[in-house]
């Protein structure tokens, strides 16, 4: 049986744990061809396993292993999709982070190193890419996902301020995307989570 996404191609950036291991594992099952994207080649072989595991074939995945903050490693994610799959459904901009993983300070008194850092991976990445992928998103009338999170809702967070300026910029990022591009037939949406049990928080804090 053809399952939801049958004959759809899907980017999921950051898959090589976590929410996006789980999202690109989900298009898997219901039958997209995904290209997934992580800087940990061991973590993106464990991804693709867990797809094939659920049935998606060797040919229905392209691994991009690389820092997303790299442009070359933007371009090559479109390139290798649209070299093996032809085109884009659905580009999920799952990718992000709180601080760079040997940071240790939080609230203001993480250093504008990190500041630059956040606001770059979590905004301008997304950005850039969503800008590489839209003529193919135009062309199959598309859609894309933010995964965003209520740190960017109008409340204040003093312990995480440059990941919280970070998710209210993209808020505001999906909402011109979306009254852009819906006359070209592409929805923009975003997705605000809490806490999960990703790998890197179950290094940072307690997750029952």
């Amino acid at each position: 049986m053809v399952g939801r996404f049958g004959g759809k191609v899907v980017i999921v950036t950051g898959s090589s744990n976590g929410i996006g291991r789980a999202t690109a594992v989900l298009f898997a099952e219901e039958g997209a061809k995904v290209t997934i994207t992580g800087r940990d080649d061991k973590a993106l072989a464990e991804t693709r396993k867990e797809m094939q595991a659920v049935g998606a074939k060797k040919d229905d995945i392209v691994a991009v292993q690389g820092d997303l903050i790299d442009e070359v490693i933007q371009k090559k994610i479109i390139d290798a999709t649209i070299e093996q799959f032809g085109k884009i459904d659905i580009l999920v901009n799952n990718a992000g982070g709180t601080a760079p993983s040997n940071t240790l300070a939080n609230g203001f008194d993480q250093t504008m190193e990190t500041y630059d850092y956040v606001m770059n991976l979590n905004t301008k990445v997304v950005l850039s890419l969503t800008k590489r992928a839209l003529p193919h998103l135009i062309a199959t009338k598309g859609e894309i996902v933010m995964v965003s999170s209520i740190a960017g809702l109008p409340f204040a967070l003093p312990g995480l301020p440059y990941y919280s300026m970070s998710k209210a910029a993209l808020e505001q990022l999906t909402k011109s995307l979306a009254v852009k591009y819906i006359a070209d037939g592409v929805r923009v949406n975003s997705v605000k989570l809490v806490l999960t049990g990703s790998h890197y928080n179950q290094h940072c804090f307690v997750v029952r």
